[in-house]
């Protein structure tokens, strides 16, 4: 089992000014997420945010972390967000299993020593994405079936953006201390998966782009400021990360899927600063 966790430092929009491409994909994408038997994990420091890929086959997956993180074990001081996009497999907290069929979902709250995660079949592996936050007070643990999650209809086909978004971790239905986590599935026909753009400048997140119509599509990512955008190209089953201060937009060359996650100081879903087409570079 290899385990790996990168770090990404925190920029300024004037940081990335002259970045060039490379020096774009290298400082906001992470390029594999999933690894069969293994687990890949990305540490940012915009909010502290840890995500990736927990990828088990022949044998069940723990992440273990502590002295990176001085703590003495990984959730002490956070709590964690999980949705499987794989086949089916298991989770088990602090002893306690439970199943997760692909798109299901769970949260775990601070304090919970041990995440074991397991495929039910190594040959078709559970995929299950990670993202964990720092926090500061306990909150229940809750399996999260994808029939239970809270769907918004979103946008409309003469637009390019008909979507529907899916709350898995949202204020609106439980209690965090700041994690938000879902997913966002476009329809055929539509790439935008939002438009006009926007930023929410109290908070950061992370996208992981999968689940593509074509297996040549790619999603060009938009970040940077307003009046200085720039671009990260994706393939399928990557993650970018987006601070706060940048836009949030995306366009696809075929409908795709991706699940969001969100952290920092508002939890509030819709707080957000809409951009007008105009002001756009």
């Amino acid at each position: 089992m290899t385990f790996s966790m990168v770090t990404r430092y925190a920029h300024s929009p004037e940081d990335i000014q002259h970045d060039d491409t490379e020096q774009l994909r290298t400082q906001f994408l992470m390029p594999k997420i999933f690894d069969p038997g293994n687990i890949l994990l990305t540490y940012t420091y915009n909010d502290r945010m840890i995500f990736g890929g927990v990828t088990p086959t022949g044998e069940p997956l723990e992440i273990k972390l502590d002295k990176g993180l001085g703590v003495d074990f990984f959730l002490q001081r956070r709590e964690l967000g999980v949705i499987n996009i794989g086949g089916a497999g298991t989770i088990t907290i602090d002893g306690q299993t439970e199943e997760m069929v692909k798109q299901d979902g769970y949260y775990i709250g601070m304090g919970t020593k041990h995440v074991v995660f397991a495929s039910k079949d190594a040959a078709t592996p559970a995929k299950f994405y990670v993202v964990s936050t720092p926090a500061h007070k306990t909150y229940p643990n809750k399996k999260l079936p994808f029939a239970n999650a809270l769907s918004k209809p979103m946008g409309d086909q003469a637009h390019m953006n008909k979507r529907t978004i899916y709350k898995y971790i949202d204020a609106s239905q439980m209690d965090t201390c700041q994690l938000q986590m879902g997913y966002t599935v476009l329809e055929s026909g539509s790439g935008w998966n939002t438009m006009p753009a926007h930023t929410h400048a109290r908070r950061m997140e992370t996208y992981m782009y999968f689940d593509f119509s074509d297996p040549d599509a790619r999603v060009f990512h938009i970040l940077g400021t307003p009046t200085e955008t720039k671009h990260i190209v994706l393939s399928p089953e990557q993650a970018v990360v987006n601070p706060s201060w940048s836009i949030h937009c995306g366009i696809g060359t075929s409908s795709y899927s991706f699940i969001w996650a969100m952290c920092g100081e508002n939890q509030t879903y819709d707080d957000m600063d809409m951009i007008p087409m105009a002001e756009l570079k």
